[in-house]
Formats: structure tokens, C-alpha cells, sequence
């Protein structure tokens, strides 16, 4: 009996201890992900700061040199700024869309990879539909505050933005904002809406949270209304969820 006692104690003392050095475990991790979290959104604040130095200036012609953010990574190939927010970064495309889903926030400014296009640079803004993705981060950060659209006084009260490259510029018209599965061929299909957009704009004027019907109804009324940019984020509204902007692409033409 004295044995069972003594075995139950010590059984009991090593439970305890395992309990006590998970809990201990458990609690180093939690700090250590509070830290290296810090330490993400600090990397981004400094990264961001950085490349806002090198933003590129439209020239008389329109277009802007990309001369210097090339250099410290050539697959840069756009600049896009939303007013009234804090999305203002280069936009990326590598050899596939994988190339900056997972990438090293330190290295190479590959954080401001988290906008990239879905297809060739080369000929994505001459299209009648692009799409850009961006990784949704808080406190702003990345395609973060494509949230904020989703507020129908800030979607009614921002409409505007910029979109630049090394040979033209283009000012933005928000139209649109949606929420939808991540599997929705209507938004993540661009090569479907290529030649003719009326479905792409059937299944917005369907399934848009918020609409600017003035903007909308002005699309394919002109060639400068012929170009539609979607800009994607994840949402944590339902699984697979993503929050899409859509807006009309004018291109800005230098005084002649």
C-alpha cells in the first residue's frame, strides 16, 4: 500500500511537472511570437519609409524612371498610391504569381513584393482588366487598408488614386468595392474580360457592396474609360474570403 501511495505521489509530481513545462513552453513561444511579430510590422515601417524615397516622379511625357528601385530589385514595374491611405508602394511581378506570396520580409525590400500582379507586367496595363494582389497586414500596412473601403462614408468620400509606370501614368476612379470567395472566376479570371468586360461589370453591379454608378456607367464610354484595375486582399469575413477594389484606369496624357 505504502508503494502505491509513493508511486501515485511521484506519478502525480510528474504530471505536475509536465504540465508546469508546457505551460512555461507555451508562455516563451507567446512572447517569442509577440516579438517576431513587433519585429515584422517594424521591418515593414522601415521598409516602406525607404522605398517612399524612391518613389518615382512623372515626367513630362508621363511616364517615370524606375531607374533606382530597379536596381535593388529589377522585377519592379509599377508604383501604385490610393489617396487617403497608407497603400502606397511598388508593385512587383516575379517569373509566376507564387514569387512574393511567401517571401523574406528583410531582404531585397521583398515585403514590397505583397503587390504583384497577376500576369506580364509587359502587357497586363494595356489590358482591358488587371488584377493586383496584396497581402493584408493591420496597422495599415501592405493592401491593410483596403478595409477601409468597405465604410461607406470613406468609399463614398475616396475615389481617387495613381498608377504609375516607366512609360505612362494613370490616374484612378474607384467604382467598386466587394467582397468575395477566393475562387470567384468573375474577379480572379482578368484573361476572361480581355476583349469584352460587360460580364465582369453584370456581376459587379450584382454583387458590389458599394457602388459609384456615376463612374460605372461611364466605363467603355470612351478610351479612357476602357481599363478596369482590381486591387485584392484577404478578408477574415468567411473562409477564402477576399476584399476587392475596383477601379477605372485614366490614362494621363501630357499637354500638348
Amino acid at each position: 500500500m505504502n508503494f502505491s501511495r509513493r508511486f501515485l505521489k511521484a506519478a502525480n509530481s510528474l504530471v505536475t511537472l509536465v504540465v508546469v513545462l508546457f505551460l512555461v513552453a507555451a508562455g516563451a513561444y507567446s512572447i517569442y511570437a509577440l516579438w517576431d511579430n513587433a519585429q515584422v510590422y517594424a521591418a515593414v515601417d522601415d521598409v516602406q519609409s525607404e522605398l517612399l524615397k524612391l518613389k518615382p516622379v512623372v515626367e513630362e511625357d508621363g511616364g517615370a524612371s524606375f531607374e533606382e528601385l530597379r536596381a535593388i530589385n529589377p522585377d519592379v514595374c509599377a508604383w501604385l498610391t490610393l489617396d487617403n491611405t497608407e497603400i502606397d508602394y511598388p508593385v512587383l511581378q516575379g517569373k509566376d504569381n507564387l514569387t512574393y506570396i511567401n517571401t523574406d520580409v528583410y531582404g531585397n525590400f521583398a515585403l514590397a513584393g505583397s503587390i504583384f500582379l497577376d500576369s506580364s507586367c509587359d502587357n497586363t496595363f494595356h489590358d482591358k482588366y488587371a488584377l493586383l494582389y496584396g497581402h493584408h497586414m493591420a496597422n495599415s500596412k501592405m493592401f491593410g487598408d483596403l478595409d477601409l473601403y468597405e465604410d461607406q462614408k470613406f468609399f463614398n468620400e475616396n475615389t481617387t488614386g495613381t498608377l504609375i509606370l516607366p512609360d505612362r501614368s494613370y490616374t484612378l476612379e474607384i467604382f467598386a468595392c466587394l467582397r468575395v470567395s477566393a475562387s470567384e472566376d468573375a474577379i480572379f479570371s482578368p484573361q476572361k474580360w480581355q476583349t469584352d468586360n460587360k460580364g465582369l461589370l453584370d456581376f459587379v453591379s450584382a454583387n458590389a457592396m458599394y457602388i459609384h454608378e456615376d463612374i460605372m456607367g461611364r466605363i467603355n464610354s470612351s478610351e479612357e474609360y476602357s481599363q478596369i484595375l482590381a486591387m485584392s486582399t484577404c478578408s477574415s469575413e468567411f473562409t477564402d474570403a477576399r476584399t476587392v477594389l475596383l477601379a477605372v484606369m485614366k490614362p494621363n496624357t501630357p499637354e500638348q
